[in-house]
């Protein structure tokens, strides 16, 4: 048992030092935001962290490797709606956020 919890701890210390276990891996591809039909699309190529919308949003489209999430604020905190990739939404103009 000793040998077990000894070796188990040794893999955790290389996880810990190769940063496998914890760091995120970034979204690759594009967010698409949608606002009027008088301005070009906003897109965000390999977004990460927290992502302002534009005030006049109006569509989201996830065409990223990863989920994607919506805030109703611009600080990506609080409850969100998950966009799975190659889907899109409806999103909130002017105050919203989202995180690749």
């Amino acid at each position: 048992m000793r040998a077990f919890l000894t070796s188990l701890a040794a893999a955790g210390a290389v996880l810990a030092l190769t940063g496998a276990a914890t760091a995120p891996r970034a979204a690759t591809g594009t967010v698409v935001v949608f606002s009027t039909e008088f301005q070009p699309l906003d897109v965000y190529t390999d977004p990460s962290g927290c992502n302002q919308l534009p005030a006049l949003a109006h569509v989201l489209a996830n065409r990223t490797d990863g989920p994607v999430k919506v805030y109703g604020n611009p600080f990506c905190l609080g409850p969100s709606l998950t966009v799975q990739p190659g889907y899109g939404t409806h999103v909130p103009g002017g105050a919203g956020s989202f995180s690749a």
